[in-house]
């Protein structure tokens, strides 16, 4: 089934807050999916966001980032007065978030909604289901709280290594505290779960998105350390990243401790086996970042301060989504099989049948080898971009063409100008075989890279961007629409799914 669908994190949404919120900009970007007939809606990581605001460093797999509650929908239930939250500041800018106000500001507020609400019976719902991890998450964000901030591995010995007796006097001492977090999750995901129903009730279906790792200052890491690569004082001994290349020629150290594959398969993989159930009961279809990390990940020396001395180590491959079948059957799973794609990669996605990605700013190499070229697609079975949160803007990214790349991209889209690249890829992305093309709104606005998301390996101002209410206008509705109508992706109300069961 041809389809399509726009990729836009919850944070970029419009609004009045700081940051995007799951309330009426939420549903009124779902209706504007609507009227372009759009299929999806892909998002960011849904969790807290950790070092350097972004979301895939977060402290839960599971946990949802209290920044989305929305503050109207808490005043409908009566847990806020309009004086609590509309004159306080948020931000200082509409479409760039500031994460130092909000953090400074938010929690004063949902404080005063948390002592106002009362525990009915979706509250217990809600704790009977997901008390496996959010009684641990929760404890976790308190003693946070109370060590300042600090990451776990700067708590005292006996909460460093998380000792039963030190665990059950900080549950006594930290009593509220521990409630107001697990009333955020509460609201968290009783606003979230509204959203999604909304989103299916009008025919999007979510595509959601998982970090292949954790953080170290993470919950998981600091309950659960024999799943992770760490020595006796819970360090790590090797880290993920990314070999040099042409881009970084330091590689790419990205910090995370690396699994313990072999703790994990005695196991019979059932961290994973509960981590995969959660994110497609949460979104209709499930994007696994960085996939090629369960064929082979890279192995860095966590005291190193590059990557170069790291080493390809082997993945668990088909042995954990053999679990996973067989556990959950066959979820709704997009590979994000970028980068260093290997043979044993191509093996992997091949086995587990799930359909990869294709970014179209990688095409252009002017031999016409590239599989990322749309002439070169030898299945349909596949997820074309026109960009991703990581790259250029479609307008930034043609800016900044030069030589034969530039030369060979002009001939391939049959134009004669840089700046009409951005359109010819939309047309080649919508065009192509693939079941389904994704763009950013920035792509089909024509922002430049003013409204880039993030640029990897870098801190200070990224996931910064949100799209303004008025940006989502007639025009570019009608622009999707037709693109969506010539070239049959759009899809009837009774029409399965593009993945299958």
């Amino acid at each position: 089934m041809r389809s399509s669908g726009i990729l836009l994190g919850v944070a970029s949404l419009p609004g009045e807050y700081g940051i995007g919120k799951l309330g009426k900009e939420a549903k009124k970007f779902i209706d504007f999916l609507v009227k372009a007939k759009q299929h999806y809606w892909q998002i960011l990581p849904l969790s807290p966001t950790g070092y350097g605001d972004s979301p895939y460093q977060s402290c839960s797999i599971h946990a949802g980032n209290p920044y989305f509650i929305d503050l109207e929908t808490l005043e409908e239930e009566g847990l806020l007065l309009p004086e609590d939250y509309k004159n306080v500041e948020f931000g200082d800018h509409m479409q760039y978030i500031n994460y130092g106000m909000i953090y400074n500001t938010i929690f004063d507020v949902l404080k005063i909604a948390y002592s106002r609400f009362k525990p009915d019976i979706n509250y217990h719902v809600f704790l009977d289901k997901n008390g496996g991890w959010v009684y641990n998450y929760a404890l976790f964000m308190a003693l946070k709280a109370e060590n300042g901030g600090k990451p776990w591995n700067q708590w005292e010995n006996d909460l460093r290594f998380a000792k039963p007796e030190a665990l059950e006097s900080a549950k006594i001492r930290l009593k509220d505290t521990i409630g107001f977090y697990i009333f955020l999750q509460y609201q968290f995901f009783k606003q979230w779960f509204e959203i999604k129903k909304y989103a299916n009730d009008n025919g999007i279906e979510i595509i959601g998105d998982m970090p292949i790792y954790c953080a170290y200052d993470s919950v998981e890491v600091w309950l659960t350390p024999e799943l992770f690569e760490l020595d006796e004082e819970k360090n790590p001994k090797n880290v993920a990243g990314c070999p040099p290349d042409d881009y970084a020629l330091d590689g790419q150290l990205w910090g995370n401790p690396l699994y313990n594959w072999a703790d994990m398969e005695q196991n019979g993989y059932k961290w994973w086996i509960d981590r995969i159930a959660f994110a497609t009961e949460i979104y209709d279809v499930l994007r696994i970042d960085h996939f090629r990390g369960f064929a082979g990940y890279f192995s860095i020396p966590a005291t190193d301060k590059t990557a170069v001395n790291g080493v390809w180590r082997e993945g668990p491959g088909m042995k954990l989504f053999n679990s996973t079948n067989y556990w959950l059957g066959k979820k709704r799973i997009i590979a994000e099989d970028l980068g260093f794609v290997t043979d044993d990669v191509v093996k992997l996605l091949a086995d587990t049948g799930y359909p990869g990605m294709k970014v179209l700013q990688f095409a252009f190499d002017p031999t016409a080898k590239s599989d990322y070229l749309p002439c070169n697609y030898t299945t349909s079975s596949c997820i074309v971009y026109t960009s991703t949160h990581d790259s250029d803007t479609l307008y930034g990214w043609a800016e900044d063409r030069e030589g034969e790349e530039l030369d060979f991209c002009l001939d391939y889209c049959g134009v004669s100008d840089k700046k009409d690249i951005p359109e010819a890829l939309l047309r080649l992305a919508w065009s192509s075989i693939a079941e389904v093309a994704i763009a950013q709104p920035q792509d089909i606005l024509g922002l430049g890279n003013e409204a880039r998301i993030n640029v990897p390996s870098s801190v200070g101002t990224n996931w910064r961007w949100r799209i303004l209410s008025e940006q989502l206008d007639e025009k570019a509705a009608e622009k999707l629409a037709t693109l969506s109508q010539v070239y049959n992706r759009i899809v009837a109300a009774e029409e399965e799914e593009l993945v299958e069961e």
